[in-house]
């Protein structure tokens, strides 16, 4: 009986593959269709999200048998959707809530211009400069303008997932990474100095970065590049997001200055109940973001989404233990900072760390950033508006540290994999990963420091960074986009 199952299952999934990657490029000599066992390999690699059989035996093959697999297609478009969600109203909503009413309209705008522009960048170069073969810092030019994305897999990244769902997948990170930077420099940027701060930005540091640590052929792809100079590790994006966004953020706010009145007069958040709401948007749409990394719907997939519960949940009870035990009160801001803090901290080993990793990584996700929030800033009076710096630059740099400590091979087969192998990472998992993760961090960095710097310069010199001082003393809502958030009838 399992066999006959096991025979019809083949038949259903592999036979009609070849329909759905439309017309195959033409043969001068008919291709012989896969066998019996070759259908059942390619349904067990199906199951198992792996290498189908019959590509590895004969790729020349690949057109009769290259469809996507529909179960990990469908994982991938609700991961896509939730990753889009954490922005679209997530971090609107959660930044939203924190700035004052009269500035709520500014995030919300700046958090959709984003998507926009940075969504036209995408299609015309970045997803290439990305994704494409090119060298370890860029990628080519062979996707530009997503030619030849199409729904047959890329297999240089996922045997069963469309290249097309893939590449709208990894779009949702492109557009939610500059979109963390605004928390620093709410409430008096130019937002025409947003929107040119990003554009340059993507170039010199979002797409470079993603390549070297994501890329088939970056320099820091130590899971999957069999020549990586540097055998890094990101499942989620630490060093690609959150310390790229956060570093970012804390070199901006210094350009900038502080608000008006700052550490005189009171700035409280104007709708804790929009940050709640926000921060629970995050916490869904981050199982997207983490789980949906595995691009497949499989165990590594299954680890990721309970160490994300668990890192969260933990870290979001240490912040407001935290502040529990020396303020005497547990706050709504503080679960909110720390859950989004945990999220952060366990995002790039969501993939590489068992249960009592994600625990670990839970507590100093709450202690860490808290401190950076409330002891760093006050030291060194840096006007970090809603802490983007100390949550996301703070939490990606010690998330990326603790992965080179806590990951493990037992809950991710691919650390030990061909390409891991090959450059020597499955050597160094367990004993001295943590140094290949700190030449990770070092570079991050310095990228980042160098690219952002540089387009703060030009911009300030060329249409300058920051609103007037009366506009922002009445509010950037009504002066720079003619609305109001709240508008109550007498």
């Amino acid at each position: 009986m399992i066999r006959i199952l096991l025979f019809v299952a083949a038949v259903a999934i592999c036979s009609p593959l070849r329909a759905q990657t439309g017309a195959s490029p033409p043969s001068s000599s008919p291709t012989p269709s896969p066998s019996l066992e070759q259908r059942v390999s390619d349904l067990e690699a199906y199951i198992n999200n792996s290498a189908r059989g019959a590509d590895a035996a004969n790729a020349a093959k690949l057109s009769n048998i290259s469809g996507p697999g529909p179960g990990h297609n469908a994982w991938l478009m609700t991961s896509a959707l939730l990753v889009l969600f954490m922005t679209l109203p997530g971090l609107a909503l959660f930044y939203g809530g924190l700035v004052r009413q009269k500035n709520v309209l500014s995030i919300l705008a700046q958090c959709l211009g984003i998507a926009g522009l940075v969504s036209i960048l995408w299609w015309a170069i970045g997803y290439s400069l990305v994704f494409a073969h090119g060298c370890a810092f860029f990628g080519g030019t062979q996707f530009a303008f997503l030619r030849g994305v199409t729904a047959v897999p890329n297999a240089d990244y996922s045997y069963w997932v469309s290249h097309n769902v893939f590449a709208m997948y990894q779009l949702m990170f492109a557009i939610i990474t500059p979109a963390l930077i605004i928390g620093s420099v709410a409430e008096r940027m130019k937002f025409s100095a947003v929107m040119v701060i990003v554009g340059f930005w993507m170039f010199l540091v979002y797409f470079p970065l993603a390549h070297m640590v994501w890329g088939i052929d970056g320099l820091m792809n130590g899971v999957w590049n069999s020549n990586a100079r540097i055998r890094a590790i990101d499942f989620a994006g630490g060093t690609v997001v959150h310390m790229s966004s956060g570093w970012s953020a804390l070199l901006l706010c210094l350009f900038l200055g502080p608000r008006l009145g700052f550490r005189k007069e009171i700035m409280a958040p104007h709708s804790m109940v929009l940050c709640m709401v926000g921060t629970g948007m995050l916490w869904v749409g981050w199982y997207g973001f983490n789980a949906g990394s595995a691009l497949g719907a499989d165990g590594i997939a299954a680890n990721a989404f309970m160490t994300t519960t668990l890192a969260t949940a933990v870290a979001s009870f240490s912040w407001a233990g935290l502040e529990w035990l020396l303020r005497g009160k547990p706050s709504v801001l503080g679960f909110c900072s720390g859950a989004v803090g945990g999220l952060v901290v366990i995002t790039p080993a969501c993939g590489f760390v068992d249960a009592n990793g994600a625990v670990i990584i839970g507590v100093l996700a709450g202690a860490v950033p808290f401190f950076a929030c409330t002891k760093l800033k006050s030291w060194f009076h840096y006007d970090d508006a809603l802490d983007t710096f100390g949550v996301h630059a703070v939490g990606g740099t010690l998330g990326a540290f603790l992965t080179g400590l806590l990951a493990t091979a037992t809950v991710n087969s691919n650390l030990s994999a061909t390409a891991a192998s090959q450059n020597g990472l499955a050597r160094i998992v367990g004993h001295m990963l943590w140094l290949e993760q700190l030449k990770a961090i070092g570079i991050t960095i310095a990228l980042v420091l160098v690219g952002t710097s540089l387009i703060a310069l030009i911009v300030r010199a060329t249409i300058g960074l920051r609103i007037a001082p009366e506009i922002e003393r009445q509010g950037l809502d009504i002066n720079l986009h003619g609305e109001e958030g709240y508008i109550v009838s007498g």
